[in-house]
């Protein structure tokens, strides 16, 4: 019900500026399809999900890696306070397992933990963590199962509550949380649109954004010989006009 043309046009107004691209279209999807093979049914916590993507992605909705140079990456080596803390135990830990996802999946004992819970190989090859559908995975069955910090999101969004703030302490504390906050409410309203109009439309698959089409030039349904009433009228006179000067002239 997410991806009908009514959930996509409200996203697009309120929340991309009127524009969707594809790759954005295909993210969104990603989420909603992982959202869907979870089996929860509560539409707050896709939208906070939706709305912690769109943040952590810089809103392009596609799986990113953390970025720097590789020596940024050296604060995470072995023997670092945050490299032990992430598992790291072999020289290029750091950058080998920088974060990766729709959020970001970091450090070697969280590769590794990620991997076992999805029966993935993520220490083996860690870019699989980019991967739509894994990432898709890791932020739906991370947020629900309290993976990355302990807290789960049903802590915050539940029968009694929707607290969309400190939801962000399921991934980072609280960090941006009343930005992304704002970001979730908006995502609801189109999930509230997407249910209320269930026959809102194809969802765009190829052409998220597309042009009006031409009405001028083509030709009327009714005639589909191209010929217009206006053209028929127009013959019409014209031929009465020819009869009229032919019974003049001849009487």
């Amino acid at each position: 019900m997410a991806k009908n043309a009514a959930f996509f046009n409200a996203v697009r107004s309120s929340l991309f500026g009127g524009t969707l691209s594809q790759s954005q279209v295909d993210g969104i999807k990603a989420v909603i399809a992982a959202w869907d093979r979870s089996g929860d049914k509560d539409d707050r916590k896709l939208a906070y999900l939706l709305a912690t993507t769109f943040h952590e992605t810089a809103r392009t909705m596609q799986p990113i890696h953390e970025r720097g140079a590789k020596s940024y990456f050296d604060k995470y080596e072995p023997g670092t306070k945050i490299g032990k803390t992430l598992g790291n135990t072999n020289i290029g830990d750091g950058y080998r397992f920088r974060g990766r996802g729709f959020v970001q999946i970091t450090g070697r004992f969280n590769y590794r933990n990620a991997g076992l819970k999805m029966d993935v190989d993520l220490l083996s090859n860690p870019d699989k963590a980019l991967d739509p559908v894994i990432a898709g995975m890791a932020l739906v069955r991370g947020s629900l199962e309290g993976w990355y910090t302990g807290k789960k999101l049903g802590d915050y969004i539940n029968a009694s509550q929707t607290d969309y703030i400190n939801a962000r302490r399921v991934i980072n504390g609280t960090d941006k949380a009343r930005l992304i906050a704002g970001y979730a409410d908006k995502f609801e309203q189109a999930l509230a649109l997407a249910a209320a109009q269930p026959d809102g439309g194809v969802s765009p698959a190829s052409a998220p954004n597309p042009s009006p089409i031409p009405t001028s030039g083509l030709p009327d349904p009714a005639n589909p010989g191209g010929i217009r009433p206006a053209g028929i009228i127009a013959a019409v006179v014209i031929l009465a006009a020819l009869a009229a000067a032919f019974f003049f002239v001849r009487f």
